[in-house]
């Protein structure tokens, strides 16, 4: 009887081998050649799964992302706070620093790629949705801040990690991870301190006719 093949399981395992292709020799130097060797596969099998370089890149980076929900749902779970949470995100071992590496190649596409920038935006916006539930679970308080205050907020934290990310895959040694996680704690702590005194002064700065009651009406809907 023919051994059945799980199909999902190779498309993921191409998908991987593109990561590392990848983030070890670039993104122009990640030819099917070196994908499909890397999967431990010929490269004739990979059109059966993938009709190009660009649908497989399409299949890591939604791998990628896959994987990074994973981590930060399951610290959560573990009742970790937002610091260990949001430190899933960053290149501190060697897995997540070949996904980050991965990452930071697709970036240099980016700017010169009509596709590569669709694709971007489409991940920017799955990051940003992430992070916010990463932010309401663990800053509750977060719920009652103003939602532009809210939006800054996140906006913040996302630049920062991919500063971080990008220093810590171009520099490794300046950037191990104890100094990756020291790094976005104290980030996360003058954030944190600044948008609850934003917070609070927010409603002396609004109108008199956007208050009822004496609370303030938020001016973003």
């Amino acid at each position: 009887m023919p051994k059945a093949v799980d199909h999902v399981q190779r498309r993921e395992q191409i998908a991987q081998a593109a990561c590392v292709v990848v983030a070890s020799h670039g993104f122009e130097q990640a030819t099917v050649v070196r994908i499909a060797r890397a999967a431990g596969y010929t490269t004739g099998m990979l059109p059966h799964y993938f009709a190009s370089k660009q649908d497989i890149i399409r299949a890591a980076l939604r791998l990628s992302l896959m994987r990074i929900e994973a981590r930060l749902d399951d610290a959560g779970n573990q009742g970790q706070d937002l610091l260990a949470v949001l430190t899933e995100a960053l290149p501190v071992d060697k897995p997540r620093f070949t996904e980050c590496a991965f990452w930071t190649a697709f970036w240099g596409q980016v700017s010169t790629n009509a596709e590569a920038r669709r694709i971007n935006a489409w991940v920017h916006r799955e990051y940003a949705k992430l992070f916010r539930k990463c932010i309401a679970t663990h800053w509750p308080q977060s719920a009652q801040w103003p939602p532009a205050l809210r939006a800054q907020v996140l906006a913040s934290i996302m630049t920062f990690i991919n500063g971080l990310t990008a220093s810590a895959v171009t520099s490794p040694a300046d950037w191990p991870a104890a100094r990756q996680v020291e790094q976005l704690g104290l980030q996360l702590q003058m954030l944190q301190r600044w948008a609850e005194r934003a917070g609070r002064a927010e409603p002396a700065r609004l109108p008199k006719r956007q208050q009822r009651g004496g609370r303030a009406i938020s001016r973003s809907r």
